[in-house]
């Protein structure tokens, strides 16, 4: 298994970040066919295979503001006003991808990016491991 980790900084704001360029950099130089793993080992962010740059990423954070709200009714109360939230998140959308490799290129779909959910404002830099299991 080949193994990676990538530092991503997402700003302090909520965020849907595009991580595919860094993913097809590492299917291609692993090679050959296999899986792709993508993990953000963050208690707060997830791993979202979605269409970019459409409105998508913008209507998935609406979307997560409105199933959780920032405000004071999280038990998990530290950080900023609403951080409990950022805990719930990896419920909804997990820490990890698994993405098809086929001749060293990811098998996504037409529009489908692998991007990094963050609605933690208080951590802005993450870090995602990529690994890469060969098939047989």
């Amino acid at each position: 298994m080949k193994t990676t980790v990538i530092r991503v900084s997402t700003g302090g704001r909520e965020v849907v970040h595009d991580i595919t360029a860094e993913c097809r950099e590492f299917a291609h130089e692993a090679g050959g066919d296999g899986l792709l793993h993508v993990f953000v080992p963050h208690a707060t962010a997830g791993v979202a295979l979605i269409e970019l740059g459409a409105g998508s990423d913008q209507d998935l954070l609406a979307a997560l503001r409105d199933l959780l709200p920032a405000d004071d009714r999280w038990r998990h109360a530290h950080g900023s006003r609403g951080h409990g939230r950022s805990h719930v998140l990896p419920a909804l959308v997990p820490p990890y991808a698994t993405i098809p490799v086929i001749a060293g290129r990811m098998a996504l779909g037409t529009w489908q990016s692998v991007s990094i959910v963050d609605l933690n404002v208080d951590n802005p830099d993450r870090q995602v491991r990529l690994s890469f299991l060969t098939g047989s």
